[in-house]
């Protein structure tokens, strides 16, 4: 029995603590909304008119702060401030007791697109009311909308707000498509996190043109750009090339291999690639582009500085995708990769060798001979001509290292039956006096005849 006493005890004293607890909760309640009260009632004590107003740039604007009586102070002791600066007093006028206004001429687009802030203060600095200011200009008719594909699977588009570009005050911008001869208007909702860009990633259609737009509006009217056409195909990109790799070519010092991939994303896609190639040195921001390396994966740079580390990069255009008739759209550059060329040997020279600035304008201006010769007798033969003229660089090289005292580059050094051909004949390293004897070892050379240049030399025709 007393057990049960003593639990009856205690639920009787719990049920007390609990209304208690109620009775404490009501009471911060009452407490909390009594505090709030003279703040609810502040607020209404002071309004100004017109509340957030939209204008256009250059309009004017006179706005009236009315106080009530209850707070006991007259309008001439009211002053205004435009974002925190305060306004001059001729710009004022005491309207009533309770009424002081203040004129703005000329207005200028808003410092932010939240609007500019218009309040009225008491004398002590206290804000009374505020306005929200919002002076802009309506949308202009949204420009230079273009739109690619990755690799047909998706859709960006970017476009230009227009001629006069800042509003000054909130633009909504919205892109919509839709098929062109049916299908239902769409808008596009990703925008990407960045300015006048929207990205559509799916449900796209191929070999079906669509017409895109965009819609421009703020509170100040509206505009819509021009309508383009265009079927995903002729406006496909695609991935920088993969597995871009640069090397030396043997001991060549002015030249270097690249070679990468073609697009994996469109390995099943008919079309024809196109690549760029830029090189830049190590040293310097200033990019040189090959603009046009064909629709091979390999490419050789020449002309190149010896014992330098170069960056090159990749693009790739895939053009005629599906039979396309549009030129397609380059893709990103690849990331950097990076080589370097042999450098110059240098044990074996001495105080009598050319400086390497001269070094490397004689190596051009050999380079532009052969080559010249080559175009003209290899019958745009590529391939032969790159094998002949790596043969004839390592040796003339590897020559030039042991210090040959003379040696000669006859150019075409094999000769086609009745065929008259121009022989060009260049002695290296000869000093002065050397004898040079050419021989004629073939009844088809029978009547050859030669032009002698140089002073140093003394050549004999037999």
């Amino acid at each position: 029995m007393d057990y049960e006493c003593a639990r009856s005890h205690q639920h009787d004293k719990k049920r007390v603590e609990s209304a208690r607890d109620r009775q404490m909760t009501i009471l911060v309640i009452m407490l909390f909304f009594v505090a709030l009260l003279p703040y609810a009632l502040t607020a209404h004590l002071a309004v100004i008119s017109p509340q957030d107003p939209v204008l256009h740039i250059g309009s004017s604007l006179t706005a009236v702060c009315t106080i009530s009586a209850e707070l006991e102070i007259t309008a001439r002791s009211l002053y205004w401030t435009l974002n925190g600066r305060r306004l001059a007093r001729n710009t004022y006028r005491v309207l009533s007791p309770t009424e002081s206004s203040v004129t703005l001429h000329q207005l200028n687009g808003s410092l932010q697109q939240s609007g500019d802030n218009l309040v009225c203060h008491r004398s002590n600095g206290e804000v009374l009311a505020g306005s929200c200011l919002y002076v802009g200009s309506p949308p202009e008719k949204p420009v230079n909308l273009t739109c690619w594909s990755r690799n047909t699977k998706d859709l960006s588009c970017r476009w230009s707000p227009g001629s006069q570009g800042e509003t000054f005050i909130n633009t909504k911008y919205i892109l919509k498509y839709k098929l062109k001869w049916y299908g239902k208007e769409k808008d596009c909702e990703d925008y990407m996190g960045q300015p006048y860009t929207c990205y559509v990633p799916r449900d796209l259609a191929i070999f079906t043109p669509y017409e895109i737009w965009v819609e421009a509006s703020n509170q100040l009217g509206s505009s819509t750009s021009d309508v383009i056409t265009l079927d995903i195909l002729d406006v496909v990109t695609t991935d920088p090339p993969p597995d871009v790799l640069v090397s030396r070519v043997g001991d060549l010092e002015d030249q270097l291999s690249v070679r990468w991939g073609s697009p994996p994303a469109l390995k099943d896609y008919l079309f024809q690639a196109k690549y760029q190639i830029r090189y830049r040195v190590e040293d310097s921001d200033e990019w040189k582009v090959i603009d046009d390396a064909g629709n091979q994966t390999s490419c050789r740079l020449a002309g190149l500085r010896a014992g330098t580390v170069y960056f090159v990069q990749v693009r790739c255009n895939p053009i005629g995708v599906y039979g396309s008739k549009k030129a397609g759209i380059w893709s990103d550059w690849s990331h950097s990769t990076a080589a370097s060329t042999p450098g110059i040997d240098r044990s074996h020279i001495g105080s009598c060798d050319l400086k390497p600035s001269e070094h490397n304008s004689t190596l051009r201006k050999e380079l532009k001979q052969f080559f010249g010769w080559m175009r003209k007798h290899s019958y745009g033969c590529t391939d032969v001509s790159i094998k002949l003229y790596d043969q004839w660089r390592v040796w003339l090289q590897k020559a030039q290292k042991t210090h040959d005292q003379g040696y000669l580059i006859a150019t075409p050094s094999v000769f086609r039956a009745g065929v008259e051909e121009a022989v060009s004949v260049t002695i290296f390293n000869a000093v002065e006096g050397t004898r040079v004897q050419l021989s004629v070892k073939s009844e088809f050379l029978a009547h050859s005849h030669g032009i002698v240049r140089g002073k140093k030399l003394f050549w004999v025709f037999t």
